[in-house]
């Protein structure tokens, strides 16, 4: 399977709605030829609805689809030729590997020849050659979500759709997937839209992400810019862990929250109410007399141990608790509870962030 140029993707106010009930609104989105994209949000969000716009099997209540600039809104699902992988793999379970990946050449009628050898072509590009007899049943989840892969990939779509794909596997084989699928996504050059509510997938696999909520397009951007600079505490809360700390902007560089003074890097107007948004691992556990942006005392009210990290909970007079995550290896302390410690971060580890709009009616 040759290295192809993919297609642009383009989603211009589209919306669906339902008896009065919106799934979607006003969505504009712009995938550039060959990304790979990330529709991520919660359960009820709207990403699966507007997946299913893009490949044809529901109708927008308005706005447009647009493929390399034509508008392809009408085009019914066959017309388009976009391969789809599902959760469930939809595997033919009477036939055998080659016979699944060759479904969708017979469908278009290629002939024999042509047909064996593109699946040939297909199989060698996910590694399951040596499988091309075996039956679905016979074969892992890994390996039949390869299966579902090459068929998705075998008649060469303009775009491949992929709708949780790995949500069935177990969280290491999902990790040793997620690579395996971005670097076919590199080897073929195609353009990806992919559906998921997993966080860490949509930040290992994704070129960009765009995040769902209440059927509203919250923020898109690449996944450091989305993890590093949320715009909204919807997405700090849940594009990685948290803790929100409020306070009134003060002289410049400062936020004062209670009696606690926060140096910050972003411009503030003073007077301005803050939210702002400090990942748990930007936050250190300052030894005596090192100095730091921010110091806070507090103590140790809980924490877990996870392997590579501890997790801790602190209490603090003026934030509440906050959330500390420390490499475990190495560690400067071992955590117990009571534990009195002071926490440091410096003052562009906190980013001011709006509340959440309310969800779409």
């Amino acid at each position: 399977m040759q290295s192809v140029i993919g297609h642009a993707l383009d989603l211009a106010g589209v919306a669906k709605r339902y008896d009065g009930v919106t799934a979607v609104e006003g969505i504009d989105l712009a995938v550039e030829r060959g990304s790979f994209l990330t529709l991520l949000g919660p359960s009820g969000s709207g990403k699966t609805t507007l997946l299913m716009i893009i490949a044809g099997f529901i109708e927008p209540s308005a706005g447009a689809v647009l493929l390399d600039g034509r508008d392809i809104t009408a085009l019914p699902p066959e017309k388009r030729h976009f391969g789809m992988v599902f959760q469930g793999y939809a595997l033919f379970p009477h036939m055998t590997v080659a016979e699944n990946v060759a479904f969708p050449l017979r469908v278009r009628r290629m002939n024999r020849a042509g047909q064996q050898q593109k699946v040939r072509t297909a199989l060698d590009l996910v590694q399951l050659s040596a499988f091309a007899d075996r039956r679905p049943a016979q074969l892992s989840g890994g390996q039949q979500q390869r299966v579902a892969l090459a068929r998705a990939l075998v008649f060469d779509p303009a775009l491949l759709l992929l709708d949780e794909p790995l949500s069935a596997l177990d969280k290491k084989l999902r990790a040793e997937l997620q690579e395996e699928l971005k670097a076919l996504h590199r080897r073929i050059g195609r353009t990806f839209v992919n559906v998921t509510h997993d966080q860490e997938e949509a930040l290992s696999l994704s070129d960009r992400i765009a995040i769902l909520n209440g059927g509203r397009l919250i923020q898109q951007g690449a996944p450091s810019e989305l993890y590093e600079a949320p715009r909204t505490r919807f997405v700090a809360d849940f594009l990685g862990a948290s803790n929100f700390l409020r306070g009134i902007a003060a002289v410049e560089g400062r936020v004062q929250a209670g009696g606690t003074a926060l140096r910050v890097a972003a411009p503030l107007a003073a007077e301005q109410a803050v939210l702002l948004s400090l990942r748990p691992e930007k936050i250190r556990l300052l030894p005596e007399g090192e100095a730091a942006a921010n110091r806070v005392p507090g103590l140790v009210s809980g924490w877990s141990y996870v392997g590579a990290a501890f997790t801790l909970t602190v209490d603090t007079r003026d934030l509440g608790p906050m959330r500390v995550t420390m490499p475990a290896w190495n560690a400067p302390l071992r955590p117990q509870q009571g534990l009195a410690v002071t926490l440091g971060w410096d003052a562009d580890a906190a980013v001011p962030v709006a509340e959440d709009l309310p969800a779409a009616a």
